[in-house]
């Protein structure tokens, strides 16, 4: 059956390329080593556009007043099915998936020319994926050198993603719903997490609960590479070693989110080893806590992208003031960027088919405005790694709290709901 979310989001992008012609291919397959590759993982442009998850693909758009969606994929073989499962190929291809043709992947490069003939522009993510980039050259230089024959290539050359990546930053329902389903189960594998953690376990088995809570209720798999940060291991923000033994007094930190059908789900949560915060612990958690709040708050439509950061920076530094890890007034602490040491990120990133997802942030000198049908993470946090100028009862804290939220049309909607305040991690933690 047919997706009728990518057979309109292909007629959109038609009718913005004008009379031109697109090519959007999805991801090489990828050799681990010998024998083995990594699993296979669409591009998610192409995705986007599709639907369609097999290797060796590539959609061709052709605008102007007979617009067509083309689809090249490989081409129906019994005994690689055998070996590497079921293949549509292009007729079956064409009719699951809504295109107006399909051809198998060999002729592409013929059919390119063709398509590209006397055609005016051509619309390629230049540098994306430099193997496609060849592939189009040679069809360009192919199609000059008939030049007498009357034929010519396009004059000009567009990046195909300016256009994707503005229609990519606003989800349709269909985004929508099956972000919110990511939601749940990541929401649920952070939980288990909470729920399983003892003292003297390994990050390790901690991200072993989640990664089980998350293939057991249907997710793909996971959306990058998970945090699991006990202690000071926090204060590290890519830290995805996860193969210490936690401490018994110290925090958890994990940042953790599935992909679900191509789409991705983005967590953090902080915890306490033991099932109990400490009174340092409790401090910092409460002023990352009440950072996050503000910055939720401050997420509305019409409001600069870089608003609802700045609502969490003016937290954060009044805490760490706070804690006496910075001296003086807030404004003065923030222009001077002092907090720096202790929070060095921004609150937040766009989310969708990528972790970080595409749309740009700035159009020229000015933040993008927000808009109904974002969706982006919201996520401050304070890192006290251990030094002399910090108080002992301070070191190796690392508190990050991370929710994802869609933009409305009077605030946003946090549609992830793992436990968060520190009675309702304590209360899920005592639990047997």
């Amino acid at each position: 059956m047919k997706n009728t979310a990518y057979i309109a989001r292909r007629s959109a992008l038609l009718e913005q390329i004008g009379d031109g012609v697109a090519i959007i291919p999805t991801a090489p397959e990828r050799v681990r080593n010998r024998g083995s590759h990594h699993p296979f993982r669409f591009d998610s442009y192409f995705w986007y556009l599709s639907g369609f998850p097999e290797p060796e693909a590539v959609i061709v758009l052709i605008g102007g007043k007979a617009p067509r969606s083309i689809l090249f994929c490989r081409e129906k073989n019994a005994e690689r099915e055998v070996w590497d499962g079921y293949r549509h190929g292009p007729q079956g291809a064409c009719e699951a998936f809504g295109f107006d043709e399909a051809y198998e992947f060999s002729q592409f490069d013929e059919k390119l020319r063709e398509f590209l003939t006397n055609r005016s522009t051509l619309w390629h993510a230049l540098g994306y994926e430099p193997a496609w980039d060849l592939r189009v050259v040679a069809a360009l230089n192919a199609i000059r050198q008939q030049g007498r024959a009357g034929k010519q290539a396009p004059s000009a050359l567009r990046d195909l993603r300016a256009p994707l990546d503005r229609m990519r930053l606003v989800k349709d329902e269909h985004e929508r719903e099956t972000m919110r389903r990511a939601a749940v189960i990541t929401s649920a594998g952070h939980a288990r997490a909470m729920h399983h953690c003892r003292p003297g376990m390994a990050e390790y088995e901690l991200e072993a609960e989640i990664s089980y809570e998350f293939r057991k209720r249907g997710a793909d798999g996971h959306a990058y590479s998970p945090i699991v940060a006990g202690g000071r291991n926090a204060c590290v923000l890519h830290y995805i070693e996860n193969s210490r033994p936690l401490p018994d007094d110290a925090l958890v930190l994990i940042d953790a989110g599935c992909e679900l059908e191509g789409y991705a789900c983005d967590i953090t949560r902080t915890f306490p080893a033991s099932g109990k915060f400490s009174g340092a612990q409790r401090h910092v958690y409460e002023i990352v806590l009440a950072a996050q709040a503000a910055a939720i708050a401050a997420v509305q439509p019409g409001a600069p992208f870089v608003a609802y950061h700045d609502a969490a920076l003016r937290v954060l530094v009044h805490g760490l003031v706070d804690l006496g890890l910075l001296a003086g007034g807030v404004d003065d602490n923030i222009a001077s960027e002092a907090y720096k040491p202790f929070y060095m990120h921004r609150a937040g990133h766009w989310l969708g088919l990528d972790v970080h997802d595409a749309g740009e942030y700035k159009a020229g000198d000015d933040w993008v405005a927000l808009a109904p049908g974002m969706a982006l993470t919201v996520e401050p946090g304070l890192y006290i790694a251990p030094s002399a100028s910090v108080p002992e009862h301070l070191h190796g804290i690392g508190v990050r709290i991370e929710d994802d939220v869609f933009v409305t049309g009077d605030g946003c909607d946090v549609y992830t709901n793992a436990p968060k305040t520190i009675a309702d991690i304590e209360e899920l933690m005592r639990r047997e």
